[in-house]
């Protein structure tokens, strides 16, 4: 029996080479509310199409790993109210024991490498949370980074995060992060943090070369590209500092830890931006799916010829 379900439209185009771009599910689940998620979901999969390439979002439906749902699924993940929020670590228990749950930037590299796509995008991936210090909080998605060979795309880590000590791990995972078009490493909701990134290339096809390099070297592990929000959409960093320090502080004074305290955060910005951090995080994703389209037409076209 084969561990991982995809739709008609994505096993055609894995089989005869056309890119595919994988999507995570918890941005639908636990990212945004109902009804925004489902539009959005709905717009990142016509952006993708848009781009040459066919989009997959992968979950865990009734014990079973997709990728790629159909409308009916993708409408009925976005009104439920209890998803699992899926990790490397409860991936496999929630389809052993016939679960429900969104996949999170590590989880959805699981699916996608298991499906056979080399390119995800996302919205920001997780990283070192402030006063990982004390608490020891770093996100499964650099550890993923690190072994999984699947070309990532999102606006820098979230910025509610540590970003240099985020920086610090994924360069001793030795993953590539690649900021497009500029020097710094964006800040999610804003384009700049006042970090450098490590890397910068300019071009879909540069960075695809990269990803087709590494594999031909047989280097473990992914890219992650740092795709700044658009200068229209952005909030600036001056803005949001006070903004999540707020947020940081009434979390901790709540005892928010664990898998909740990126979902409560995330709600209680929406709350003091008065709606703005949700209209940026929107933009911003459907930014990162234009780019990974771009970045997943180039990896087939270059693939195509070698045959």
């Amino acid at each position: 029996m084969s561990l991982i379900e995809m739709t008609e439209e994505v096993r055609e185009a894995l089989a005869a080479g056309r890119p595919v771009v994988a999507l995570e599910s918890t941005i639908i689940t636990h990212g945004m509310p109902w009804p925004q998620n489902l539009e959005m979901a709905r717009r990142v999969e016509e952006v993708i199409r848009a781009g040459g390439a066919v989009p997959a979002t992968i979950a865990v439906l009734d014990g079973r790993l997709h990728a790629g749902l159909t409308e009916a699924q993708l409408e009925a993940l976005a009104q439920t109210k209890d998803a699992a929020k899926l990790s490397r670590a409860d991936l496999a228990a929630c389809m052993a024991t016939g679960g429900t749950g969104a996949t999170t930037v590590a989880a959805t590299m699981i699916g996608a490498a298991r499906a056979g796509i080399e390119v995800f995008a996302t919205g920001g991936i997780g990283g070192v949370h402030r006063g990982a210090e004390q608490s020891f909080d770093i996100s499964a998605d650099l550890e993923e980074l690190g072994q999984t060979a699947v070309t990532v795309v999102g606006a820098g880590a979230k910025a509610i995060l540590d970003l240099p000590k985020t920086l610090e791990v994924l360069e001793t995972r030795g993953v590539p992060v690649i900021a497009c078009g500029q020097d710094g490493f964006p800040a999610f909701w804003s384009r700049e943090s006042g970090l450098p990134a490590p890397l910068r290339m300019d071009k879909p096809a540069e960075i695809a070369a990269a990803h087709l390099m590494r594999a031909d070297l047989e280097i473990p592990g992914g890219q992650f590209v740092a795709n700044p929000i658009p200068e229209d959409a952005e909030i600036a960093k001056s803005e949001m500092d006070p903004v999540i320090a707020q947020a940081l502080a009434e979390a901790e004074a709540e005892g928010i830890a664990g898998k909740a305290v990126t979902p409560y955060l995330l709600q209680r910005i929406f709350e003091l931006t008065e709606g703005r951090s949700l209209d940026a995080n929107i933009a911003l994703v459907l930014n990162n799916a234009r780019l990974a389209a771009e970045i997943a037409v180039e990896i087939a076209a270059a693939r195509a010829k070698r045959l």
